[in-house]
Parts: C-alpha cells; sequence; structure tokens
C-alpha cells in the first residue's frame, strides 16, 4: 500500500551507524516495513530484534524495497554501495527512489543523479544535521537535493527521521549545504575554544563565562552543549572528530573547484589534521575546544 504521496511502506536502509541506526528505528516507529543491510552484525541484530528484516546483500535490499536510504561514512563508500557491480544501481527497478543521506561530494550526488535517470531511478542527496542526538529523538536538520516534485513525494519519510527540513534545489544542492553547515559549525567550536583558552589562561571561571556568553549575542547551541562538555572534558563522540575532518575535506575540494578560498575552514582542518595524528580520530569534534586550551597553557595536545 502507498501513501498519498506514492510512497510505498517497503523501506530499505543500508548502513547501521551512529545515525543510521536510530533512523532505522525511527522509521520502524512510524509502521515502514523495513528492510537493513549492515557491515556490522550486531548492529544489524538489533533491528532484527525491534522488527527489522535483516539481509545479507545490497541486491536483497533492493529487492524488498521501494524506496532506499543509505547512511554511509564517505563519499567512496557511496561510490561502492552505488557503483558496484552489484550495487543498489544494479539491483534497483525502474520507479524506485534512492535516497543517499551520506555527507558525501556534491559531484558525487550529481554523479548518481544522473546515472539513476538513465535508468529510470529517481534519487535525492539528503545530508542530515544534529548528531546522533538528532538522529535518535526524530529531529534532525535534512538538506535535499534533487527533483522537487520527488522531494515531495519522499516527504514523509523524511518527517520521521527530522524536524527542519529544507528542499535546497537540484541534484547536489544538498550536498554544498551540508558544507556549508559543516564549515559554520567548525569554526563556532574553535571560537569557543578560542574564547575558553582565553579566559582561562587570565584565571576567569569558564562555567561564568560560558553562562555571560549565554545570554548575549555570543550565544549558541554549540556554545550550550559543547561549552558544556568541554566544562566537563566529556569527549565521547556524538560526532566523531575524524568524520568532521572528512567533512571539512569535501568543503575545501569543493571551493577548490569553484575557486572559492576558505582560509579560516583550512586551518580548522589543520588543527585537526594534529589531532588526528596524536590519535583523537575517535573522540567528539568538540575536543578542538580542547585543543587551544591546551596551546595556551602549553600543555601537551595528547
Amino acid at each position: 500500500m502507498k501513501n498519498e504521496n506514492g510512497i510505498s511502506g517497503r523501506i530499505g536502509l543500508i548502513g547501521l551507524g551512529v545515525m543510521g541506526e536510530p533512523m532505522a528505528v525511527n522509521l520502524l516507529q512510524a509502521g515502514y516495513a523495513l528492510t537493513v543491510f549492515n557491515r556490522s552484525a550486531q548492529a544489524a541484530a538489533r533491528l532484527e530484534h525491534v522488527g527489522a528484516r535483516v539481509v545479507t546483500t545490497i541486491a536483497h535490499v533492493a529487492e524488498s524495497s521501494d524506496v532506499v536510504v543509505t547512511m554511509l561514512p564517505d563519499t567512496p563508500d557511496v561510490e561502492q554501495v552505488y557503483f558496484s557491480e552489484d550495487g543498489l544501481l544494479a539491483s534497483s527497478r525502474s520507479g524506485m527512489l534512492l535516497i543517499d543521506t551520506t555527507t558525501a561530494a556534491p559531484t558525487m550526488a550529481k554523479r548518481l543523479a544522473e546515472a539513476a535517470r538513465q535508468r529510470g531511478i529517481d534519487t535525492l542527496d539528503a545530508p542530515v544535521s544534529g548528531g546522533d542526538v538528532g538522529a535518535k529523538a526524530g529531529t534532525l536538520s535534512i538538506m535535499v537535493g534533487g527533483d522537487e516534485a520527488v522531494y515531495k513525494r519522499a516527504l514523509p519519510i523524511f518527517q520521521v527521521i527530522g524536524k527542519n527540513i529544507v528542499y535546497m534545489g537540484p541534484a547536489g544542492a544538498g550536498q554544498v549545504t551540508k558544507a556549508c553547515n559543516q564549515i559554520v559549525v567548525a569554526l563556532t567550536i574553535e571560537a569557543v575554544g578560542e574564547a575558553f583558552a582565553l579566559g582561562e589562561k587570565f584565571g576567569v571561571d569558564l562555567v561564568r563565562v560560558r553562562e555571560a556568553l549565554l545570554g548575549g549575542f555570543a550565544q549558541s547551541r554549540i556554545l550550550d552543549l559543547h561549552g558544556q562538555r568541554a566544562l566537563e572534558q566529556r569527549y565521547n563522540p556524538g560526532f566523531r572528530l575524524r568524520l568532521h575532518h572528512k567533512d571539512l575535506g569535501i568543503a575545501l575540494s569543493s571551493a577548490s573547484e569553484v575557486g572559492v578560498s576558505l582560509p579560516h575552514t583550512a586551518g580548522a582542518r589543520e588543527m585537526m589534521n594534529v589531532l588526528l595524528a596524536h590519535g583523537h580520530d575517535n573522540e567528539d569534534h568538540s575536543y578542538l575546544i580542547q585543543y587551544l586550551r591546551n596551546l595556551a597553557q602549553n600543555d601537551s595536545v595528547i
């Protein structure tokens, strides 16, 4: 049975990581018949326990679904899952809808859309923001690129996993917007880190610094949540540093393609390079605040 927008209740989801697993749970709770595939058997077993059908190949996901959602780590993973000999494009039928929520290169989204169009398959690039907290709560921000009529068809699915859902334009526009988002997030984390480093060096209580700034024009969600993380030095990941490093790489390479200079984005990524080199790849991306505080105190970045 299809809903009023022509979307079937049969959905497939590939990629049950920090974001994909709670997205899958929300789709199940909304009543969709869900088929999942994941490289990690543990995540798949948890989904099977709450009602998903687990399959062992990408082709089996396509065969069992009319819409397939992917949530993958990086652009090369999108290449593998969609374009391999037994991947989604080869396995999907004309009339299916493929929604990629991976944060990947805009060029990949455009290439995928064109390849799918030639097969009579619809696609949307729909990267998300909001971290594991937003994924669990179903409150993700979703930035969608693709055909607007296809976006309208897919809106009921987006409304299950997100709240701030914005149609951005043709294929690739969603990924460009996500790159913009990651720039703002990274540079705001860096700004909080510099502010904390300065306040701490002068001996001012950072609890009070955060409280004062939250009451003025400097207030932000990052200062609120990540500022508190930094005060507690609690850097277990919601969003891993290595993934934000990857995302800034996408932003910088995309900027290079069109001749745009992003000097502060490049600087933030270079700081992340240092942290990755010292083994902090699985820390939360807010660890950048700790790095700047350590520099101010002449401490090791470790």
